[in-house]
């Protein structure tokens, strides 16, 4: 068994349809002196969702920067609402799915829902860059996150 297979797969969510499925729970660290999650907390649960996204389609981002003589991806712009607030212990879910594909960037659209409340929404520009230079989305990761009918 590799270690991407196991022993703990549901570490890594799953994809539902053209959805990455991510469980996250709230810890304390997590949360404002109100127990209530810390509005940054939310943007470490959502880079979460986008790497484990890239895990799921079966690219791993060490691998892209090792392999590819550095490439790796950066948030470029981020557009969120919060809608409302997780508390400490809750079960969330962090949504990823590819929106939008461009040559060097890619727009994710990602929620945080504790159920089927939509407690974040978010729109994330992620830019492809190796040596601080955009460059082109590399073929294979473009097809893994492309629906034949986008």
């Amino acid at each position: 068994m590799s270690e991407a297979e196991g022993p703990w797969p549901h570490l890594s969510g799953r994809m539902d349809g053209d959805a990455h499925v991510l469980p996250v729970r709230v810890y304390y660290e997590d949360t404002d002196f109100s127990a209530r999650v810390y509005h940054a907390s939310y943007l470490r649960f959502l880079e979460r969702g986008r790497t484990e996204l890239l895990r799921a389609v079966e690219v791993a981002q060490s691998d892209l920067h090792a392999q590819m003589g550095g490439l790796a991806f950066v948030v470029r712009r981020m557009n969120i609402d919060f809608l409302g607030a997780a508390l400490m212990d809750d079960v969330l879910t962090v949504v990823t799915r590819s929106k939008e594909m461009r040559g060097a960037s890619m727009i994710l659209a990602q929620e945080v829902r504790r159920g089927e409340e939509v407690l974040v929404a978010a729109d994330v520009m992620v830019a492809c860059v190796r040596e601080g230079r955009a460059v082109r989305i590399p073929d294979k990761l473009r097809a893994a996150l492309t629906l034949p009918d986008r």
